[in-house]
């Protein structure tokens, strides 16, 4: 693959490389300063927002980066209304087809990040801190094409050349000036639209369906823990704790042949050519604001900020330590030292009192929360399929 393709251009010219056979001819490269109007954006923090009143809707640009579809649709989406005697004295309302981008982050991907209104249901709404808002008054886009194409790989990469900061990068509408986007025939936005729509759609489902699982997981776990018998043991005594010593830099985030998990701190798996272990083993991280265990049986590698538990004495089972620690997440919280990130030592493992019932009793507890777990990272992996197919289309339908 070439660069041209790599960025979704085509060798012919300004077409994208994936393309609906139906159209031909290149497309408009467009300045988005040319295309997009912008509007003045209040400043109002979070304190002067709330939920559920019938006041006018505030956009918080912390949403763009968490909590909303690219398509914002207000007969499913919720924002947040502003309190009363904090409605700014000039605004300009939001109207269907307008765009917001997050005008900074930390992260350069999340730069300019944007939304659409793709429904407002009537609703009134107002772009708020460190937002940009655009509109298209010239009519030459659809509605729902161009917060795709302004998510689109293309896009991105010309904004990343031009953030500015160092810890914090940010731009604002000036900065449109140097960026284009690709503008086909309507008819060719609006299959473009519907096709990643159609897409999005089936991510928030399968969210959803992940999320149940989820609380079903938790609330029959608890139930299920909270009535065991059995006889208390110390977490240290009935199995080997230790952290590792791989390093993070060496780490790549696509598995390969020859290359083996690598559990650091962070919740993404990744893959280095060498391991530590050859156990059956449960992961947990040693930072964070929360501590969930992972569990793994073959060969692994290990963060010196990571910690692994195997070698198990024979009065206990790997897989129900496993989902017994799971709801064990309080327990480590509690315990975690530190002010900025918290952390866990070895003896807040250690001194954890387990109960283990029965061998019989543990296999069966296991069986049935396995079940559901398999179900679940079964549905986990299909949305990872979902959002690898959308990233590939952002990257390959757009110039």
């Amino acid at each position: 693959m070439d660069s041209a393709e790599r960025e979704g251009l085509s060798p012919k010219g300004n077409v994208p490389t994936l393309r609906f056979p139906e159209f031909q001819g290149e497309w408009e490269k467009c300045k988005v300063s040319d295309l997009l109007d912008f509007y003045s954006t209040n400043s109002l923090s979070w304190d002067k927002l709330e939920y559920g009143t019938d006041a006018i809707q505030n956009l918080h640009y912390g949403l763009i980066h968490v909590g909303l579809p690219t398509m914002i649709d207000l007969n499913k989406d919720k924002l947040p209304n502003i309190t009363n005697g904090n409605t700014p004295k000039n605004y300009e309302l939001c109207q269907e087809g307008d765009i917001a981008f997050a005008d900074a982050s930390e992260d350069t991907n999340e730069v300019a990040k944007a939304v659409e209104f793709y429904k407002l249901n009537g609703k009134d709404v107002i772009c708020g801190l460190h937002t940009i808002h655009g509109r298209d008054n010239q009519q030459k886009t659809v509605v729902g094409y161009k917060g795709y194409a302004f998510s689109s790989t293309a896009f991105h990469h010309q904004i990343r050349r031009i953030a500015q900061g160092t810890k914090i990068y940010s731009i604002n509408s000036k900065n449109f000036s140097e960026c284009y986007i690709g503008i086909p025939s309507k008819e060719e936005q609006k299959k473009i639209a519907t096709l990643l729509r159609l897409i999005d759609e089936r991510i928030a489902t399968k969210n959803k369906i992940i999320d149940k699982l989820q609380s079903l997981i938790k609330g029959i776990s608890s139930r299920i823990f909270a009535s065991i018998q059995g006889i208390e043991y110390r977490l240290g005594d009935i199995a080997t704790i230790t952290n590792g010593d791989s390093n993070v830099q060496d780490a790549v985030t696509e598995p390969k042949e020859g290359m083996y998990p690598f559990f650091d701190r962070s919740e993404d798996v990744k893959y280095l050519p060498t391991f530590l272990f050859d156990k059956e083993a449960i992961i947990y991280p040693g930072e964070g604001t929360e501590f969930m265990p992972r569990y793994i049986k073959g060969k692994f590698a290990l963060h010196q900020r990571c910690y692994a538990i195997f070698d198990f004495k024979d009065t206990v089972t790997a897989q129900f330590l496993y989902f017994y620690l799971k709801t064990q997440n309080f327990y480590f919280v509690r315990n975690a030292v530190g002010s900025t990130v918290p952390s866990l030592r070895l003896d807040t493992f250690q001194k954890l009192k387990v109960i283990i019932p029965p061998k019989i009793m543990q296999h069966k507890v296991s069986l049935c929360l396995s079940s559901m777990e398999q179900k679940c990272n079964a549905e986990k992996a299909i949305l990872q399929l979902l959002l690898k197919q959308k990233q590939y289309l952002l990257r390959q339908m757009f110039i």
